[in-house]
């Protein structure tokens, strides 16, 4: 049993079936929503258990779990991996910021003066991390591994970004104590990382309380899993056969991917999709905004700035690769899906549109995506040859 199991999380870790099974609990949270089932869907989605409901859970809890992973991820790389040198390192994070400012000041010149839209305009700039590097893994096997490294750093930059913006503009109330609280359990958690200390019955309640006070403070509780993931410790000493980074990671992965992920998109995912809410979608300017952020917004500020680090002599490309390769990696920048549609939760009263424009735009941004990247290593092959 216990290899079967083994086997299983082996098969959950591979990027492909990830992507996979977010699409899956995408599909049937639409379907669900859609269907005459829909008044179980949503009472199920807002039942409360303890404090908060079953679709905040996954909003706020799970969430944190995948940010952990992809926190612990993209530390390794900034430390050990293709980003510890500083010129590769310096390029996605050019290309995430430029990749958030374009497809947010989109989003806002075509929602201008409509309600919400002082919030709304973050909704475009996300990338969702496991969906891309799904659709990446099966388009895209004759490009260099260094687009990977780059499109997952510019994804976890650009979701921090989010994040960092999710704590901005939606912090209604802060609580100085609670705040107080997670400045203290992460200087622990740091010291007994510096301490070599493992035991898991000690980090498990420190990054449980931090979660809740991270919650409690007002600040939105995933941030909390970044904050953790980059305070772990990535290099490994000579006794040890992995880093306690590594470790969890791999032991975090195929939950976060086989159950944290997709049990947010399937409370997050379910919109109506009727004739009536694609009307709506095409009249709203807040939709159009969306749409146009993420498709247009994101390829632009991406490349744009990728290119004009690369020309200032700022960054390199990343090894192997060229402007041709990033700009079909950047039109995977438009599948927002994941943080997008949280920020939309946030961010309106009446979100569905604004969350049928996100999973609309992410579609047509990964059908583009998987078009050129097919090409683009079709074109590796042949220079290979």
């Amino acid at each position: 049993m216990s290899s079967k199991i083994a086997d299983f999380a082996r098969y959950l870790r591979t990027e492909t079936v990830g992507g996979t099974v977010l699409l899956g609990a995408t599909a049937v949270a639409l379907l669900w929503a859609n269907s005459p089932l829909a008044s179980a869907y949503f009472g199920l989605r807002d039942l409360h258990l303890g404090p908060l409901s079953v679709g905040d859970w996954a909003k706020d809890g799970l969430l944190a779990i995948f940010f952990f992973v992809a926190g612990l991820e993209l530390k390794r790389e900034l430390v050990v991996g293709e980003l510890s040198n500083f010129k590769a390192a310096v390029l996605p994070i050019i290309a995430a910021i430029g990749g958030m400012v374009v497809p947010a000041l989109i989003a806002l010149g075509v929602g201008w003066g409509q309600p919400g839209i002082e919030k709304a305009w973050a909704i475009p700039v996300a990338t969702d991390i496991a969906f891309a590097l799904g659709v990446l893994a099966l388009t895209a096997s004759g490009l260099p591994s260094s687009l990977r490294v780059f499109l997952l750093s510019l994804a976890v930059v650009d979701d921090l970004g989010a994040i960092i913006v999710i704590a901005i503009l939606f912090t209604a109330k802060f609580n100085l104590l609670a705040a107080g609280a997670v400045v203290l359990l992460l200087a622990l958690y740091w010291f007994l990382q510096h301490k070599r200390i493992t035991s898991p019955w000690l980090y498990v309640p420190i990054a449980l309380a931090t979660w809740w006070f991270m919650h409690e403070s007002g600040v939105h509780a995933t941030i909390a899993g970044v904050a953790l993931a980059l305070l772990t410790r990535v290099r490994r000493d000579p006794y040890e056969a992995q880093a306690p980074a590594v470790r969890l990671e791999h032991r975090l992965q195929p939950f976060s991917a086989g159950v944290a992920v997709p049990v947010f998109a399937l409370f997050a995912a379910g919109v109506p999709v009727g004739v009536e809410a694609f009307g709506k979608l095409f009249s709203d300017k807040i939709a159009l905004g969306v749409m146009a952020g993420l498709i247009i917004g994101k390829v632009i500020g991406i490349v744009g700035a990728s290119a004009l680090a690369v020309w200032f002599k700022a960054a390199v490309w990343p090894s192997g690769a060229g402007p041709r390769d990033i700009v079909a990696v950047a039109t995977l920048g438009g599948v927002g899906f994941t943080v997008s549609l949280l920020i939309a939760d946030l961010s309106l009263q009446t979100p569905e549109t604004a969350k049928a424009a996100v999973l609309l735009a992410s579609m047509i941004a990964s059908l583009l995506a998987a078009v050129l990247l097919i090409r683009r290593s079709r074109a590796h092959g042949t220079m290979s040859e």
